[in-house]
């Protein structure tokens, strides 16, 4: 075979063998590597994505007061405030700030810079 050596067992292997067949070991290659180190994450959107989440915790969601028909206001309230009963949803915020976070890393993650 003309090919690669397993680092931790010293199996021969296949060229483009991406595992060792002998110990089960991920082959990493030195170009994976030193391409990956220089790939960073997009900082513009990481930027907007921690706006939002200051936003998001400044103007939190809202449902309508007990008793009320159920409405959920989110940001809408900025231009028309919630009702004097109402009350901010914490599972509601929760929910919008883990999508936020997640949002903004994902898209960080896929407009990264590569070298």
């Amino acid at each position: 075979m003309n090919g690669q050596t397993c680092q931790v067992c010293g199996h021969e292997l296949a060229a483009e063998a991406r595992f060792c067949t002998g110990c089960g070991k991920r082959l990493v290659r030195e170009s994976q590597t030193e391409d990956r180190a220089k790939e960073i994450l997009n900082l513009r959107i990481l930027y907007v994505m921690a706006g939002l989440l200051v936003l998001a915790v400044l103007f939190p969601p809202w449902e309508s007061p007990p008793g009320s028909p159920p409405a959920y206001l989110g940001m809408h309230f900025i231009l028309s405030p919630p009702e004097p009963e109402a009350v901010v949803s914490r599972i509601l915020q929760t929910v919008e700030l883990v999508t936020i976070a997640i949002g903004g890393m994902y898209l960080a993650w896929v407009f990264r810079e590569k070298p």
